[in-house]
């Protein structure tokens, strides 16, 4: 048998259901039952052309950033995510 590694995923488990972060690699799990996508957070862009990372549909209050580009908000978005969900 051929071994795949894969990557880590942080899984857990609330009177709620069980949550997870998402990775597209992990799509075909929404098959095996009931399941639902929902949104962690937003990146968006500022008036004045930085980026940051709103952390308030999961954490109220949180906003990372400012950030000079959109990709360094979504880095710093996903390095949250995996500290703190």
């Amino acid at each position: 048998m051929e071994k795949k590694e894969m990557d880590k995923v942080k899984v857990r488990v609330t009177t709620q259901g069980m949550k997870f972060v998402y990775k597209d690699n992990l799509k075909p799990l929404l098959n095996q039952g009931q399941g639902n996508i929902k949104r962690a957070s937003h990146v968006e862009p500022t008036p004045d052309n930085k980026w940051t990372a709103d952390m308030s549909i999961i954490s109220p209050g949180i906003i990372l950033g400012p950030f000079e580009t959109r990709q360094e908000a979504l880095n710093a978005e996903t390095q949250w995510l995996d500290e703190n969900f």
